[in-house]
């Protein structure tokens, strides 16, 4: 299996970009180790790609980076360009903004752009992404659903992501929009998948030995199903409400973390 060098920073959202932006500094830190930074912003996600690239081009260069870029990849053939693919390989760190994470995956999915963040993510790039810019980072991902509601198998629909970090599902702005019940019903489709819930102005630093540090104000909601020993998720009905038992739920705070290899938190 091939090393991976980098770090995941995976915001929950609406993190604070005004105040201390303990995350954002986070990123910028990461971004430098012992080089001169070189930040790329990917606002693909974004309705509105061109206001928000400006606003954390903005914020970047008031944390002290010279040298900030702003990637649009509105289109599949954009993830076919050369200057693209070259700007992601010059990049010490990536940024990828919220919106609708579908368009992140739809049109970078398989494209040389893609490969060449697999390639840079592996070789110590850090790549951030905030909102639907962490919802995609996993293997599979939450693309929509009711996060108010019971937990059933009808409330949610997922969809491939971008295979950054493996056997976990992410979901964001988690307390905020009561996303409890999507998220067990996610794991319960999957209890071998960790399902991992960000809130709001808060972060999860994932390093290259699988660990994880929680960064921000909130809390990260960790729910493992492996151990679990019954579930009727196989033969629901619609509007059915889910069972499943001796799940298990950690909730983690700033500094605290976890490793998710082996499932438990790191207390020493």
């Amino acid at each position: 299996m091939e090393k991976i060098e980098g770090n995941l920073l995976i915001i929950g959202g609406a993190e604070d970009k005004e105040k201390g932006c303990t995350i954002l500094k986070e990123f910028v830190k990461l971004a430098e180790e012992g080089r001169e930074a070189k930040i790329v912003i990917m606002p693909t996600a974004a309705e509105k790609s061109d206001s928000v690239g400006r606003m954390y081009s903005d914020i970047f260069k008031d944390l002290g980076i010279r040298d900030v870029e702003v990637l649009k990849i509105d289109s599949r053939a954009d993830g076919f360009s050369k200057v693209a693919q070259r700007t992601i390989e010059e990049a010490t760190g990536i940024f990828f903004t919220g919106g609708d994470q579908l368009k992140i995956t739809s049109l970078l999915g398989g494209t040389p752009v893609d490969f060449s963040l697999q390639k840079a993510y592996k070789k110590g790039v850090v790549i951030a992404g905030t909102s639907a810019g962490a919802a995609a980072m996993s293997a599979t991902m939450i693309i929509g659903g009711n996060g108010d509601s019971t937990p059933q198998m009808d409330i949610l629909n997922m969809a491939p992501g971008m295979g950054l970090v493996n056997q976990v599902v992410i979901d964001q702005h988690f307390a905020q929009r009561g996303r409890l019940g999507r998220l067990i019903s996610a794991v319960a489709q999957n209890p071998y998948i960790l399902g991992i819930g960000i809130d709001e102005d808060t972060a999860i630093l994932v390093d290259a030995q699988a660990n994880l540090k929680v960064i921000g104000s909130q809390t990260v909601t960790i729910v493992d199903g492996f151990n679990s020993t019954y579930t009727n998720v196989s033969e629901l009905k619609p509007k059915q409400a889910l069972a499943i038992t001796d799940m298990v739920v950690h909730i983690l705070p700033h500094g605290y973390r976890f490793d998710l290899k082996n499932r438990k938190p790191i207390t020493d």
